[in-house]
């Protein structure tokens, strides 16, 4: 209870319990406060007085809702316990509790073995990086078998899954133990190599080696069990006390939010887990003052002044806080794994004010953040997304306890997401009168699970810091919709490409236009995949069913691998969409008669099998969503106006330089998408949006651009190296809609015409030591040395090599290009520096060419990245140089040696054996 004289030397850590509902969790929570003297007599789930069980609803149903927090004290040990949901449809609230674990008790039944659920657990664990600690329950029932349950354990879980019941025997129970215990110190040592030496040494292994295994997840303590008759329970409490560590947290504040609940009070309570330092009653956390720090156990709580490293705690006083967050110098969680499936309309009691209630709702929001409560303002309906109906009733419940309102649910709709298939350029302009910005951003396909990531490779010489940062920030402040059904956007990468701000009338909100808008021109052009959730199955069934199974799956659209006996009984496993065996559990149990199992986890999202007939049920128009436009706004004479989506390339003022096409190519792909997908998605969408002209959208190549005089820049190309052809049919794109299928399948790009090699040229000189060296002495010199060198690397190079010296401070020069031998040298004009001569260089020959640009400035190197050059250092320049001369050497070596001339080589041989004779001697 904080901090309270010796206590705090005790080692302390944080143990979550976690299982697959009905496996005992709760009554194993029960036996262990028990036997740490926390209660003075064993309570019962199906009684509905356990300890744990504080909310009327758990006591009902005799199932955990929400995570609990206990406090257990041994003589060298405190634990602080938190009891977790066992029922998948409250999996978020369990996962949110494992970010905060030193250690975790997985409790599995003795009867049913491992479950596709706790199959779902065991992941979690691993992803979290979390010891545990495996109490196999009510073994006290007919028909368990302890081996079989342990091999189960180690070809399921992990084959590390150690029975440690005779680590902690009580002394004297026979040589059975010891064997036993021997046993497990031999498999123990074969974990690491420097362990088995020890053991073969010695026969024995240290208690912290052991200790270590388990911290690092290298081996699974196993006990065996029943907690509601308190067998193995004892023995489990003390492989706790002694394999358990303390961890070691910085001094440094720091804490983890992973819960906000309320009390009957109506208090806002936050809890946390402090991860470094201590924190005080009355001190300030991001602009608020922390009124009271309690420590829950069960449902009595005590008030404590401090509380340091290490403990959980509840406060109020906070009212921005929300799980996941970190305080100090705690980072962030990531994205949860977990996450409802289901869409349920709430339907609201006749008299009942929408809006009201749907600032009440925002409330349970906060303590369930998976709820995602939604307004659609179209309809005038609240939404609710959920793990299953379990959890509708429990909602139903609270809503009425809390906020007095009799509300029912709808029938449940699949929760579908969207992504893209290729990268795509999306263009978002805002300048009504007095107002300006333009923002570009590039989509691509992110990987699967990844959520919407953000970047910006935008130089801050084009556009300053903090508009980009202010970009960033409205990318992430908004759930973005995709164009198929207005579905959540997941799994793309958006990186800010270019963007223009005006000195004078560009505000803050602009750029919140201009970005949004640019998503959703971005979304409107790209090939988009629709995406529902899929269920990861195992089917226990009578063999004499598996053929009924098989076809039921192959009917849903789903995968299964080979079937498996077990006894009488066969086991599919598999997967399928969540829409399709969301209801399949009922009649499983009606035709095998009670015998047959459905067990499912959700596995992730995977593209939609019927797209097109989703698609058209849903009914989604993006062209008439007046909350998320496509087009953007110009302004002329005075005036704004709104240009469409498909017609802003035309109008825009910015041009990123950035080839999409290119990118396609090289990124890397996710779905496969073919041609026949491509013309049905995009009728399919041209109908939903009224659009039924059957023209397809040509994005046309721009040169206008931010630079100035174009006309001159154009001429000194045209005259230095020749006329540039341009394909306009290279940067056509069509406006299409992906499918469901595995790979996107690209047109493969043009061959570039001709090499282009652009060198930096005094920062090369300042590069390279030996011309650092003489331009001590003498700038000029080094310059010469410099074009000599690259004049005879262009004779092996056989590229247009231009090299670009700074004339910038001269006043009133012009710019100059003059031929030296074989290569180009510029010198740039008055106030233009060699990198900005680059820039524009690579801006209009980057896309028609293979352009690469020599310098070592990282800045520099980054834009000419984005402007589809490639990119080589001055070392780097160096080496190839080296390289190059070195080659050439040893070719004009071998040249010479086979060019040499002898006497004997060109005549016959009877006159080169005649001419010899004489040579010797022996003939006249």
């Amino acid at each position: 209870m904080g901090i309270q004289g010796p206590e705090k030397n005790k080692k302390q850590i944080c143990v979550g319990i976690l299982a697959h509902v009905d496996a005992g969790k709760t009554t194993l929570s029960e036996g262990l406060l028990y036997l740490c003297g926390e209660i003075r007599k064993l309570g019962r789930v199906d009684h509905g007085d356990a300890f744990l069980d504080t909310y009327k609803l758990e006591r009902e149903r005799g199932i955990t809702i929400f995570s609990k927090q206990a406090v257990l004290k041994t003589e060298d040990m405190e634990i602080t316990l938190l009891d977790t949901p066992g029922h998948v449809d409250f999996s978020a609230e369990m996962e949110r509790t494992l970010q905060v674990l030193d250690y975790a008790i997985l409790v599995i039944n003795g009867m049913d073995g491992v479950q596709s659920h706790t199959m779902t657990l065991w992941r979690l664990l691993a992803r979290y990086e979390i010891p545990v600690f495996i109490f196999v329950n009510k073994m006290d029932q007919q028909g368990t078998d302890r081996d079989g349950l342990l091999k189960e354990l180690q070809k399921r879980l992990n084959e590390n899954c150690m029975d440690f019941g005779a680590m902690t025997a009580e002394e004297g129970e026979g040589s059975c133990k010891q064997e036993e215990r021997e046993a497990l110190l031999e498999n123990l040592s074969m974990c690491e190599e420097a362990l088995l030496e020890t053991y073969l040494e010695t026969g024995e292994l240290e208690h912290g080696e052991i200790c270590r295994l388990i911290a690092e997840r290298r081996v699974f303590p196993c006990w065996f069990g029943s907690a509601l008759k308190m067998q193995g329970v004892q023995e489990f409490l003390k492989g706790l006390e002694n394999y358990t560590l303390s961890r070691k947290y910085p001094e440094e504040f720091g804490a983890k939010v992973f819960k906000i609940a309320r009390d009957p009070q109506g208090n806002r309570l936050t809890y946390l887990k402090i991860t470094g330092g201590s924190l005080k009653v009355k001190t300030l956390l991001n602009g608020e003052k922390i009124d009271q720090i309690r420590i829950y156990s069960g449902a009595k709580a005590d008030s404590v002044p401090e509380v340091r490293a290490g403990e959980i705690c509840a406060v109020t006083g906070l009212s921005k806080t929300c799980p996941g967050q970190g305080i100090g110098i705690e980072e962030e969680s990531r994205m949860p794994v977990l996450e409802p499936v289901l869409n349920y309309q709430i339907l609201l009691p006749e008299g009942c004010d929408p809006h009201k209630m749907l600032l009440s709702l925002r409330e349970l929001e906060e303590e369930e953040p998976q709820l995602h409560i939604l307004w659609d303002s179209r309809l005038g309906e609240i939404h609710a997304q959920l793990m299953g109906e379990v959890q509708t009733e429990i909602l139903k419940s609270m809503i009425w306890d809390r906020f007095h309102v009799a509300v029912e649910f709808g029938p449940g709709n699949i929760v579908y997401k969207e992504t893209i298939a290729a990268p795509v350029e999306g263009v978002g302009h805002f300048e009504p009168l007095r107002h300006y910005a333009e923002v570009h951003l590039l989509l691509e396909p992110g990987e699967p699970g990844s959520g919407c990531q953000f970047f910006t490779a935008c130089s801050e010489d084009v556009l300053a810091r903090n508009w980009q940062r202010l970009i960033l920030t409205h990318l992430e402040e908004k759930e973005h919709l995709g164009v198929l059904t207005g579905s959540p956007l997941t799994d793309v990468q958006i990186t800010l490409l270019t963007g223009r701000a005006h000195v004078k009338h560009t505000e803050g909100g602009d750029f919140r236009q201009a970005t949004y808008r640019a998503v959703r021109q971005g979304l409107k052009k790209a090939k988009s995949i629709l995406l529902e959730p899929y269920y990861e199955f195992r089917l226990e069934v009578p063999s004499e069913m598996i053929g009924r199974a098989m076809s039921d799956i192959q009917q849903m659209q789903g995968s299964f691998e080979s079937p498996e006996t077990e006894g009488d009984m066969s086991v599919l496993t598999g997967t399928a969409a969540v829409s399709k065996m969301r209801d399949y559990q009922k009649q499983v149990v009606s035709y095998t008669s009670g015998r047959g199992r459905l067990f499912c986890n959700l596995k992730g999202y995977a593209p939609c099998k019927n797209q097109e007939a989703v698609v058209q049920s849903v009914g989604y128009d993006s062209e008439h969503d007046l909350e998320n436009p496509a087009g953007s706004v110009f302004c002329a004479h005075g005036a704004g106006f709104v240009v469409p989506w498909d017609q802003v390339e035309e109008y825009m003022h910015l041009d990123s330089g950035i080839d999409t096409e290119a990118l396609a190519e090289e990124s890397e792909s996710w779905y496969e998408l073919s041609e026949e997908d491509d013309e049905e998605n995009s009728r399919l969408l041209s109908d939903i949006s009224g659009n039924t002209s059957g023209k397809k959208y040509q994005k046309g190549y721009s040169y206008s651009g931010s630079y100035e005089d174009e006309q001159e820049l154009q001429a000194i190309f045209e005259r230095t190296f020749g006329s540039v052809k341009r394909d306009r049919a290279m940067y056509a794109s069509k406006t299409t809609v992906s499918s469901q299928k595995e790979t996107v399948r690209y047109r493969p790009g043009k061959p570039k015409k001709e090499e282009y090699l652009l060198v930096d040229g005094y920062n090369i000189v300042f590069a390279w030591e030996d011309l650092r060296e003489l331009a001590k002495e003498n700038i000029h010199a080094a310059c010469d040395k410099l074009m000599d060198i690259l004049s005879n690397y262009q004779g092996y190079r056989k590229c247009t090599l231009i090299l670009v010296f700074d004339a910038y401070k001269v006043e009133g020069h012009a710019e100059e290009v003059i031929p030296y031998h074989n290569i180009y040298v510029v010198y740039t004009k008055e106030a233009e520096t060699a990198d900005q001569y680059i820039e524009k260089t690579v801006h209009r020959i980057g896309r028609q060419y293979q352009v690469t640009v020599a310098t070592s400035d990282g800045l520099e190197q980054m834009i000419i990245l984005g402007q589809g050059a490639s990119r080589l250092s001055a070392q780097g320049l160096k080496k190839e140089i080296e390289d190059a001369e070195k080659n050439g050497k040893q070719e004009w070596r071998s040249r010479r040696q086979s060019s040499k001339n002898y006497l004997f080589d060109n005549v016959s041989e009877e006159l080169s054996a005649h001419l010899e004779k004489i040579r010797m001697g022996e003939d006249q």
